[in-house]
């Protein structure tokens, strides 16, 4: 037995030296706008913009091959400094060439389930990223709001069309301001002339 757990240890420190070893003459550097760029992005992962996660979608703007405006859940303000960063003109004040006219004020949104559709099929929960369905097989699923991102994931999968998008209702913990009809600049300008 002193044996067998002798040599176990060995190959544990062996193959954990090799590994290490390995890591170092490997290793890649990755530009530090890459991190900059990742920290900027909402962190879920949830493959709205076409890549596996974020770490992804901040190496491609990075090199340029995808557009600022790649993120729906991050929306125009995450557009817009990600623009800043990479030095894209986005006619709006940031600098460089992101068009960001098209691109609509991101309203935050979360899943809804009628429970009296839901089969309990698993689906959804399977495709959350942020893990804010709850339930179980045959069992009805609930939404936990703080933690849904609206990402649209869950409504893709479900087979009975139980879950949609809704607004996402305004609790003490989850208010937000509403976006003003027009700029304050233009307002004062308006007011003067």
């Amino acid at each position: 037995m002193i044996t067998a757990a002798a040599s176990m240890s060995a190959l544990g420190l062996g193959l954990g030296l090799l590994l290490g070893a390995a890591a170092r003459k490997f290793h890649v550097e990755t530009p530090p706008i890459v991190d900059e760029l990742e920290a900027l992005l909402p962190g879920t992962n949830c493959g709205q913009c076409g890549f596996a996660g974020c770490r992804g979608a901040a190496e491609a703007v990075a090199e340029g091959t995808a557009p600022v405006t790649l993120c729906p859940p991050g929306g125009r303000d995450v557009a817009l400094q990600l623009a800043e960063v990479t030095g894209s003109d986005c006619g709006c004040g940031a600098a460089g060439g992101a068009d960001l006219s098209g691109m609509a004020e991101a309203e935050p949104m979360i899943a809804f389930i009628f429970e009296d559709h839901c089969t309990g099929c698993t689906k959804c929960f399977k495709r959350c990223p942020t893990d804010a369905i709850v339930g179980a097989a045959k069992q009805i699923h609930t939404v936990i709001w703080d933690a849904c991102i609206g990402c649209d994931a869950c409504v893709e999968v479900c087979p009975t069309e139980a879950i949609l998008l809704r607004r996402k209702p305004r609790t003490l913990q989850g208010w937000y301001w509403e976006k003003p009809a027009q700029p304050f600049a233009t307002r004062g300008t308006e007011a003067v002339s």
